[in-house]
């Protein structure tokens, strides 16, 4: 029997052949997996379930799980008040946090965070992902606080406060005991409250044994999910002191350093996606909580027009003594009013009147 030689030709495309199919399997294992720690401040709840851990959920789906975080409970990698002290020095990779946590090593961070003086969350959408937010965002977490930074998880309104007490006027502020954070710790006592701060796992039994008066915390649905109105009878609405809440995404320079352009761009379209994601939630779940406190036997309480007012008053005073000493404050400041003001005229165009 002949043995045929295969030609030249015939080996020269063979090999290649071969040669490609190796270059593309070689290209496709060189993908780099990475596995990255996650600190959070949360014990659990929405912040974990629809932040969080859907986070690692989307970037797991977008990277076809070469990329996967480890979400750890706040207080287990380190002080769940200081997520970015944590990111920053290597101890996690990745943090979820509120920015204003951070408000007295600079007071700029309570304008990505929300304070009384935001807008609405929907303006505050606008603002971030069209209006420059993000970008500024990323800058001044940056080069203030060395880690890099993104929107993750975005709140409606708060509950003013869960209370112990009734509390609809100015005088019924006065020397409340209320757990709060962030930059309206300082605005509080200008309203004659006593605010303390604490991390949210403290706050139930804090507000159960009467240790404080009162807390805020998040939206009615998030509010459901610790249990503060069993053990607080009176729900006060609406929150002026807090009308917005962006959550923040915060990575290690170093292991952002470490991904490739593509899978950058991964972790901002995951953080995206879980922040949009969020918002929906949360404003649909929003809408079913207050029929739960009230079957709960809590009285709804909504704050007399003064303290609302007032409230404002004293956080554009607030927010422009700030801008006048901070350079970042002012930065940021004149952009969300100049963006404020692009949007002053939004409910006469869209708002339409329906007869009930």
């Amino acid at each position: 029997m002949r043995i045929l030689k295969p030609s030249l030709k015939r080996l020269t495309a063979i090999a290649a052949a071969t040669t490609v199919l190796f270059a593309f399997q070689g290209a496709h294992a060189a993908e780099p997996e990475h596995t990255f720690k996650m600190a959070t401040g949360w014990s659990g709840g929405p912040l974990t379930t629809i932040g969080a851990e859907a986070f690692a959920k989307n970037l797991d789906q977008l990277t076809d799980g070469r990329i996967k975080v480890q979400v750890f409970t706040g207080g287990a990698l380190g002080n769940a008040l200081k997520v970015s002290e944590t990111v920053k020095n290597g101890v996690a990779e990745m943090g979820h946090t509120w920015m204003g946590y951070d408000w007295g090593k600079d007071s700029a961070t309570v304008l990505f965070a929300g304070y009384p003086g935001s807008p609405d969350s929907e303006r505050m959408l606008h603002w971030l992902y069209e209006g420059g937010g993000v970008e500024l965002q990323r800058e001044f977490r940056e080069e203030k606080f060395g880690v890099i930074s993104f929107p993750l998880f975005m709140r409606t309104a708060e509950v003013f406060l869960h209370s112990r007490k009734p509390v609809r006027t100015l005088e019924d502020l006065k020397g409340l005991k209320l757990r709060t954070a962030g930059a309206w710790l300082e605005m509080a006592q200008s309203l004659g409250a006593a605010p303390v701060t604490t991390p949210g796992g403290d706050v139930y039994p804090m507000l159960e044994r009467g240790a404080i008066d009162a807390t805020e915390w998040g939206t009615p649905w998030e509010n459901v999910s610790p249990g503060f109105h069993k053990v607080a009878k009176y729900v006060i609405i609406p929150g002026v002191h807090q009308p917005v809440a962006p959550f923040e995404l915060v990575v290690n320079q170093k292991a952002w350093a470490k991904l490739s352009d593509k899978d950058k761009q991964a972790v901002e379209t995951a953080a995206k996606l879980t922040t949009l994601n969020s918002w929906m939630r949360i404003g649909q779940e929003d809408a079913k909580a207050l029929e739960l406190f009230e079957a709960n036997g809590n009285e709804i309480i909504e704050l007399d027009p003064e303290v609302q007012y007032r409230t404002q008053e004293i956080a554009k005073e607030w927010a422009e003594k700030q801008a006048a000493n901070n350079e970042w404050f002012a930065r940021v400041y004149k952009q969300q009013e100049e963006f404020k003001a692009l949007w002053k005229d939004a409910d006469a165009y869209r708002d339409v009147k329906v007869r009930e």
